[in-house]
């Protein structure tokens, strides 16, 4: 695995947007049906908005009906750490960017085969990296 990414506060908030820093830093989330990626089609491979670590192929992402980017798995799973996530009254497991430790969203096990699995993220948390040949 890279080495971890580590950066003051200061650095986080001159590199992020406001909105990008509140989610990936201070463990935001966007309001539903809000995200730039929520409805994307667009072939490419999903990025940490923070560090740039390839994490979701547009392969797994799904139409989860929640108004999150949602996708079954990620691309490489020691790419995403998972910590239980205890806040409203709710267990969940929360997925950060093993990289940078940014926030990236939650999972759920209420996802399509083949893995059962719903990595329900914030748009505001990724970058989609376009594949080349849908550029043209």
């Amino acid at each position: 695995m890279a080495e971890k990414i580590m950066k003051s506060e200061e650095e986080w908030k001159k590199q992020l947007s406001p909105e990008q820093y509140v989610v990936t830093r201070k463990a935001g989330t966007e309001p539903a049906f809000t995200g730039k990626y929520w409805k994307t089609k667009e072939p490419g491979t999903y990025a940490c908005v923070c560090c740039g670590q390839p994490l979701f192929s547009s392969d797994t992402k799904f139409d989860s009906g929640t108004g999150w980017p949602s996708f079954f798995k990620p691309i490489d799973r020691t790419a995403i750490a998972e910590e239980t996530d205890n806040a409203y009254g709710m267990v969940r497991i929360e997925a950060r960017c093993a990289q940078c430790n940014a926030h990236l969203g939650h999972v759920f096990p209420d996802g399509p085969a083949p893995t059962g699995l719903r990595y329900c993220m914030n748009s505001a948390a990724l970058d989609l990296k376009q594949d080349e040949t849908s550029k043209k």
